[in-house]
């Protein structure tokens, strides 16, 4: 049994889930690397607002929003990817992961950054409960796209480099 030609695999760029994933993705990404950039500006120019002990939750949850908004930028376009080079692996399901990883990708980053707005005595404010909703959507969308993966072909008794080893010798 032969394996088939990866090389000529077509993309899937039509798929309207693709370009939404790839578009929010990036633009996550950009806002949330300027955020950073923002961030290390605070910290590089010594402002006291943001520095200060007694803002530490602050600076604890701006920067928690950021790494997560900068990490689900990436996991957007790695979605984007992986429907582009799999099509028809997640079709069904697909509307329901779309809608699970925008809700993640807006939840997560934006509790940490409402958290961080308003501190209540040294805990974040009321934002913060998006938190795990965002990360339920997250698993939730990460869990559908892992089972509507393709399976890897059967194993067969022995390996495909050491069949075309022997067919090889026998020509």
């Amino acid at each position: 049994m032969t394996q088939p030609d990866n090389s000529k695999r077509q993309l899937d760029f039509d798929n309207p889930y693709v370009l939404r994933h790839v578009r929010f993705g990036w633009w996550l990404l950009l806002v949330f690397l300027l955020l950073g950039i923002v961030l290390e500006a605070l910290h590089g120019l010594k402002i006291r607002w943001y520095l200060d002990v007694s803002h530490e939750t602050r600076r604890l949850m701006w920067t928690l929003g950021h790494a997560h908004g900068v990490l689900l930028g990436l996991v957007n376009i790695a979605l984007a990817v992986t429907w582009a080079v799999f099509p028809g692996s997640a079709t069904a399901r697909q509307p329901v992961i779309s809608k699970c990883m925008l809700v993640a990708g807006t939840l997560l980053p934006g509790g940490f950054l409402l958290g961080g707005f308003f501190i209540y005595q040294g805990d974040p404010g009321m934002g913060i409960w998006l938190v795990p909703l965002g990360a339920l959507a997250l698993c939730v969308g990460v869990f559908l796209t892992v089972i509507s993966l393709p399976k890897p072909p059967a194993a067969t008794d022995g390996s495909t480099k050491t069949k075309q080893k022997k067919q090889k010798k026998q020509s």
